[in-house]
């Protein structure tokens, strides 16, 4: 686990980062339409990879790690069917059950995490596990903590303690991507040590306060048209960033996901849909990628 400096510290040792990218939570479509959309950039020559920073949080951590992939991310524009073990389906039980936990009024974000935690523990399976890694190992690529700073967002179940791991964590990039996005109800826990973690959107939704001290934030946000929109403006603005970029998937992105952001049936438009929004985000995503002198 690690912990990101406040701003009194950043000010103090001169802690700073230029650029930082935030790559938030969204199922399979919303992974993706991820996928797409940074592979379209490419093509338009901004790389996203080249952030200072990169935040991800469950489909956000797999395509943050997919970014430094030597294959690149066009191996993603369908659901992978290479040889591994299928992982469970989602458990509509489940979920309802941490949906209405995550609905109850009054309740602390730290009771809340518990109380999904117990759920989540009740789903804990090795052989799940097992099917979970090697799902997230396929999608991602690689194993290798990437060099740029990548930050990947998880819950402890049994605590509800959320924890940020990064390459210095001790942690195995596969093991981190799993427990981010290990939704409880559609994956099992995954064990990092004697603990199980659970996913990171449980922490704050995207995460973007991990980009504080960042000069320019940029938060791609796969379910804003399902969710409102997190503030993420002022809350950086008050940890001392200078601007905020968000993309959201456009109205063709939003039909490809369809009714469902769990159903596989949607990755492949999600990606083509994605990669066709790249044509008209490229323009200012490469401005905040490589901005001009002031």
């Amino acid at each position: 686990m690690i912990r990101v400096p406040n701003v009194a510290e950043q000010e103090e040792t001169g802690y700073s980062i230029g650029r930082a990218l935030v790559l938030g939570p969204g199922g399979p479509a919303g992974t993706a339409w991820m996928a797409g959309l940074a592979h379209g950039l490419r093509h338009k020559g901004v790389d996203l990879s080249e952030a200072d920073t990169i935040v991800g949080t469950s489909a956000g951590a797999i395509v943050a790690a997919a970014l430094g992939a030597e294959d690149g991310l066009g191996r993603l524009a369908s659901p992978l069917t290479g040889a591994r073990p299928r992982s469970a389906g989602p458990d509509p039980g489940r979920t309802g059950e941490v949906f209405a936990v995550l609905g109850t009024p009054g309740l602390t974000p730290d009771e809340v995490r518990r109380r999904v935690g117990r759920i989540a523990l009740e789903t804990a399976d090795p052989r799940a596990q097992q099917a979970l890694l090697a799902v997230r190992r396929e999608l991602i690529g690689t194993e290798v903590w990437p060099e740029r700073h990548l930050l990947i967002t998880a819950v402890d179940v049994a605590s509800g303690r959320p924890v940020v791991w990064d390459r210095d964590s001790g942690v195995p990039l596969v093991h981190a991507v799993a427990a981010s996005s290990a939704f409880p109800g559609t994956a099992s826990p995954i064990e990092v040590g004697d603990r199980h973690y659970m996913d990171g959107a449980l922490r704050e939704g995207t995460n973007a306060d991990l980009a504080r001290g960042a000069q320019r934030v940029l938060v791609v946000e796969p379910l804003a048209h399902q969710h409102p929109r997190e503030p993420h403006q002022q809350a950086l603005f008050a940890l001392g960033t200078q601007s905020v970029l968000t993309v959201a998937p456009d109205e063709t992105s939003v039909r490809a996901f369809g009714t469902d952001p769990s159903d596989l049936a949607a990755w492949a438009p999600a990606f083509q849909a994605g990669f066709a929004q790249a044509a008209d985000e490229h323009e200012r995503l490469a401005a905040w990628i490589h901005p001009r002198a002031e």
